[in-house]
Formats: C-alpha cells, sequence, structure tokens
C-alpha cells in the first residue's frame, strides 16, 4: 500500500450514531490523487487504529485545504484528538460481500460464511447500504433454523463475552410493542433483592417511545463499561446498563439502527438479536415476554407460535435456559409512555405508592414469579406471591436504590415544561386503544430523544367517560413537537369510543 500525505483533523461535532463519516474538501490533494468521490468507502488511519468510513463532501468554508473531520463515532473509534494526523486509503476488497450476495440470491449460508459477514460489519466495514442488502435478504422467511442459531453465534463470537463463574445467571427480555411495558426494573429489584444475580443489559429505543436504557438513564448511569458493569454486580447482585456502551454483540446494534427505518423485524432477526446479547451477557436463564395483541409487535397467537418454537430452538442449541410468558397486548401497560413519564410509574410501583399503576405491578409480579420458580428460587406455584412479599416489604425497593447508587447515585425523573390535554369528544366506553399509533405520538411530541416527553394515559379499555373528559396527556419540551403531534392526533385518532361495554 502507497502511503499519501496526511491530513490533519478538525473537530466539526457532526453527530451520525454509529455510521462512521469521513468530511473532505473536494480539492482536498488526497481526494485528488486518489480519484475519491462523495460515499467512497475509505480506510482511515490514525495511529494503531484502524476503521472503514464513508466520505462526505463538504464546503470550502468548513474545512481547510489540508483539513479532515470525522463523525463522532468515527472520532470516537479512532481516540482522535483535535490536530492528530490521519492517513485516508481506498478499503481494501471485502471477501465476505460474496456470500452476501449468494444469501440475496436464496443460497443458505454456513456458520463460517456468517462469521465472516458479522466480523465486518462490526468492524465497520459494511456500509449502510452493505447492511441494509444482508438484511433484506435475511428477511421474509429466507433463514432456516440452522442460520438463524448460526447467525446468534456469530453475533456473540465477534464481540467479548461475560462468565460470571457461577448459576443461575438470571436475565429477562420482553420482545417489545406495548407502550409503557416497564416491567424490568421492578424484576430485576425483585429478583435480586430475592438473592438471585442479574446483570441486566438493555436497550434504547429502537421502534418505541422509550427503550429500558433509556428510562433508566433518567434515573442513574447507564454507561458502564465491563470492569465498571463487574463492580456494581459484585457488590449488589445486579445492575441496569445500556448494552451499546459494552462490546457484547456489537455487531447486532449496527444492525438494529439500519433495520429501524426500513422497519424490517424478522423472525430469525429478532431471535438472533435477544439471544445474541443474553449469550454474550453470560445469562443461563432466559424469561421472555411475548404480549401478543391486534396493535403489538407479535399480531396474533399462530405468530407467537412460530416465534416461540425458533427461540425455543436456538436457545436449546447454545444450552441456553429459556421460559417464554405469553401476555395481553391489547393495550398499553401503565399511564407513563416516554422515559421520564415510565419512570415515575416505576418508582410509584417500587414504593408501593397508592397512585401506582396496578397493571404495571401486576405484569412485574407475574413476570418475578416465573422469574424466581423458573430458577429455582422459589417452589412452584410459589414464586408470585415471594414476589409480592419483597416488594411490598419494601426489600425490593431498598435494593433498587443499591444498585442505582453503585453505578452512580439514583436521581428523580425530570417532568417536561409543555403539555396537552386530549379530551374525549363524546360519551362512551374505551373500546380500543391503538398501541402504534400512540406509540407513534409519543415519538412526535419528542420521546426518547428528549426524556420527559411522550403521553400520561388516563383511562384503560373498558372505561366510561363523558364529553370532555381528558383521555391523555401529550408531554413536551419544544412547542414545535407538540404541535406536531397534536396535528398528527387529528387525523390518527388512538383511542376509540363505543356505545357499550367491550366484549
Amino acid at each position: 500500500m502507497i502511503e499519501v500525505t496526511g491530513l490533519r483533523l478538525r473537530p466539526l461535532g457532526i453527530d451520525t450514531l454509529q455510521e462512521f463519516v469521513i468530511y473532505m474538501r473536494r480539492d482536498c490533494h488526497v481526494c485528488r490523487a486518489e480519484g475519491f468521490e462523495a460515499q467512497t468507502r475509505v480506510e482511515v488511519t490514525l495511529g494503531d487504529r484502524q476503521i472503514i468510513a464513508k466520505i462526505n463532501v463538504v464546503g470550502f468554508e468548513l474545512l481547510a485545504q489540508e483539513e479532515v473531520s470525522l463523525s463522532t463515532s468515527a472520532w470516537r473509534a479512532l481516540g482522535a484528538a483535535p490536530g492528530d494526523t490521519v492517513w485516508v486509503m481506498h478499503a481494501p476488497p471485502l471477501d465476505s460481500l460474496s456470500a452476501m450476495r449468494a444469501k440475496i440470491y436464496g443460497h443458505r449460508l454456513e456458520g463460517s460464511q456468517f462469521n465472516a459477514i458479522l466480523g465486518d460489519v462490526a468492524a465497520g466495514r459494511y456500509s449502510d447500504l452493505h447492511i441494509a442488502a444482508f438484511l433484506t435478504a435475511c428477511a421474509g422467511g429466507r433463514m432456516d433454523v440452522q442460520e438463524t442459531i448460526d447467525l446468534t453465534r456469530a453475533m456473540v463470537d465477534v464481540g467479548d463475552r461475560i462468565d460470571w463463574g457461577r448459576v443461575p445467571i438470571a436475565d429477562k427480555h420482553c420482545v417489545g410493542g406495548l407502550p409503557g411495558n416497564r416491567t424490568t426494573p421492578i424484576v430485576v429489584a425483585i429478583a435480586v433483592a430475592a438473592g438471585l444475580t442479574m446483570p441486566k443489559t438493555s436497550s434504547r429505543a429502537i421502534t418505541s417511545p422509550a427503550g429500558t436504557a433509556d428510562v433508566m438513564e433518567t434515573l442513574t448511569r447507564v454507561e458502564l463499561d465491563v470492569p465498571a458493569m463487574r463492580r456494581v454486580v459484585e457488590r449488589e447482585g445486579g445492575c441496569f446498563v445500556w448494552g451499546g456502551a459494552l462490546t457484547l454483540s456489537p455487531a447486532d446494534d449496527l444492525l438494529i439502527r439500519v433495520a429501524r427505518p426500513l422497519d424490517l423485524d424478522s423472525d430469525s432477526q429478532l431471535v438472533a438479536s435477544i439471544l445474541s446479547k443474553k449469550i454474550a451477557a453470560g445469562a443461563t436463564h432466559v424469561l421472555i415476554d411475548i404480549p401478543v395483541g391486534s396493535t403489538a409487535k407479535v399480531r396474533s397467537d399462530h405468530d407467537a407460535d412460530r416465534l416461540e418454537v425458533l427461540l425455543e430452538q436456538v436457545a436449546a442449541a447454545n444450552d441456553l435456559q429459556l421460559r417464554i410468558l405469553r401476555t395481553r397486548g391489547s393495550q398499553p401497560v401503565g399511564r407513563g409512555v416516554g422515559p421520564a413519564l415510565e419512570a415515575h410509574d416505576v418508582l410509584a410501583v417500587l414504593r408501593g405508592a397508592a397512585s401506582a399503576p396496578v397493571d404495571l405491578r401486576m405484569r412485574s409480579l407475574v413476570l418475578s414469579g416465573e422469574l424466581l420458580e423458573f430458577c429455582g428460587h422459589s417452589m412452584p406455584g410459589a414464586g408470585m406471591s415471594d414476589a409480592g412479599r419483597l416488594l411490598d416489604s419494601g426489600a425490593a425497593w431498598t435494593k433498587f436504590q443499591a444498585i442505582c447508587e453503585a453505578q452512580g447515585g439514583l436521581r428523580e425523573p425530570g417532568v417536561a415544561p409543555l403539555r396537552d390535554v386530549v379530551m374525549a369528544e363524546q360519551d362512551g366506553y374505551v373500546s380500543h386503544i391503538d398501541n402504534r399509533r400512540l406509540s407513534r405520538v409519543a415519538k412526535l411530541a419528542g420521546a426518547p430523544s428528549a426524556s420527559t416527553a411522550g403521553i400520561d394515559l388516563h383511562v384503560k379499555l373498558g372505561d366510561h367517560v363523558r364529553r370532555a373528559m381528558p383521555l391523555f396527556t401529550l408531554h413536551a419540551e419544544a412547542a414545535g413537537e407538540l404541535t406536531y403531534a397534536m396535528r398528527y392526533l387529528e387525523t390518527h385518532p388512538v383511542i376509540t369510543l363505543a356505545d357499550k361495554v367491550p366484549a
């Protein structure tokens, strides 16, 4: 490889999430010499570190001729500092692309081929276009069981893996699609108070108004590395950590980022995503919550049956103990939808407040009871009552506080400065709540980026309301987002009223 003249780094502070981008002037001597154009994939070297980045061409006023800049994620990956010198070369060819093209044409892949593809994805060598092509090739029932097993193992193999040196290591996951279903922090607090080890790694929101990590970030620090995570777990028995701050199944985060705007959510990808994270985090016993409802992610029992079988087969192939609980997904859980609003609900349940949402409390107790029995802490049939005692006695709340303090301290979630109440336009009974539209409205109001934005629900299915009674309150941090959400509601109602009590 021929070395060319180095270029000086200048920070521009451009955030592209996890995509690596290098910003160069078109008349930069390296661009001219190498024939680089916008969207070209290049290898960027700083010291002993290298990344593959996409070129964006910028105006003359942003950079001097001998200067380049990097997206914030690329900056971090290289450990760069202002004024550092980088070298930019053509990216080497990717052998794994032949395997990806084979999948596009309908051929099945072997484990070694998935390892090659996921290794290149994790190393940042695949562009978003390449990742989108891979995701599309694997969607629509194009993956058999063995391919899903191999994909899961490849996701684990390209990252770190934690061994806690004991059994059981508990985990709990919900496949999603149900607004406000923030049971995980409560389940962790109960399970750890019972004496189980539960190092919980969670994701930020993918298509929802809040993920567990978003909610917990309003309460404590969640960006812990593996050594810090170990210290918290060894001290308190559990933790609440954002998985993106770790190097556990790192390719999955990159796949999710591209799958999100494509709205691709195939069973194989979902199963590999969930179980690879659990395996990498050292879990031995995993409880999966599958809410089923017409506007949830899993819409029918038939869909749930198919997903359950695949989860069980992949878990068994990876020596992972799995228990699946199918729950109702006909309406949101709790009152809050959005990071801070859901955090308020979680605190109310843990503190035993009279105002705590009953459905969130009961759902959390059911899941906790299942987990306690599954891990052998409770006798069959006694798990829920054991969980109830830990919650009612304050033991779970005490343990939750201790975990948060070990992670950097517990704080109260904020409150949005702007609110608008949506009223009932007629008398009637709440006959339907559209989970998908409700999530959409919360996101238009600013969630999860604006942590205090979202929706505070005032009604449940079957409730009788009078005209002009409040159905829910929109919370926002910016007037434009509040207006945007209200305009969406004018043509996309989320709550349906009927003359009779719904069956």
